[in-house]
């Protein structure tokens, strides 16, 4: 599958780099490893930032700074990584949704960037490409119903929109019978640290969901 980013995206924020993860895995309803791990992370995490700290983490700042380049408010449409990051911080557990689901959320707070976890075999066409919302075009969120998009950055395949960094698609999101998993990690503040952080989220996937056939694919 090729990954692009549109000429308009570029314009906006040239600074965008991306990675997107193919990989095999054997998804499971619940995992108490996993969830071990996230309560570890989050009582380290709560111990070293406060919700006024998340003005100074670089990968989030950049996000917003990205959705007021697109002609979106980050205050009304929060990235996923910022909620994630603001709801740990005001003492609020993750959600438990499945394991794959729940390890992508750690990863994204890991990074602080948004990240798109797809059923790859849901995805249509064998082209995403990363653009920018239009005026009504239409978007279900996972779990919010009807998504105002525009002026929000969002990947589309070839029926339409699947992911952007507020929230991804009803129609391609992850559940208990994925097995092709296509992970897309934003980082918007540029390619510092993003290697490593995509080796966390793999590791994190070869753990506690099988991981195999796994392809890293850079692309900006």
């Amino acid at each position: 599958m090729k990954i692009e980013v549109s000429e308009e995206l570029h314009r906006a924020w040239p600074q965008f780099r991306g990675a997107a993860v193919f990989a095999t895995v054997q998804n499971t309803v619940y995992s108490a490893e996993l969830w071990k791990r996230i309560d570890e992370f989050t009582a380290l995490y709560r111990a070293k930032y406060t919700v006024d700290s998340i003005k100074e983490m670089p990968a989030i700042q950049a996000t917003r700074q990205a959705y007021k380049k697109c002609g979106k408010d980050p205050s009304r449409y929060r990235p996923s990584s910022e909620a994630l990051c603001r709801r740990i911080l005001r003492g609020i557990p993750l959600y438990q949704i499945d394991t794959l689901v729940d390890l992508i959320n750690l990863a994204s707070i890991y990074s602080g960037n948004s990240i798109g976890g797809f059923d790859r075999d849901k995805i249509q066409g064998d082209r995403l490409v990363l653009g920018i919302g239009r005026a009504g075009e239409p978007y279900e969120g996972i779990g919010r119903g009807t998504l105002n998009i525009e002026g929000m950055p969002v990947y589309r395949d070839a029926i339409g929109g699947i992911g952007t960094p507020t929230s991804d698609h009803e129609r391609t999101k992850m559940s208990i019978d994925t097995t092709h998993v296509l992970a897309i990690m934003n980082a918007y503040g540029g390619s510092e640290g993003l290697v490593e952080s995509v080796n966390y989220m793999v590791g994190l996937m070869k753990e506690f969901a099988e991981a195999q056939d796994i392809e890293i694919v850079y692309f900006e």
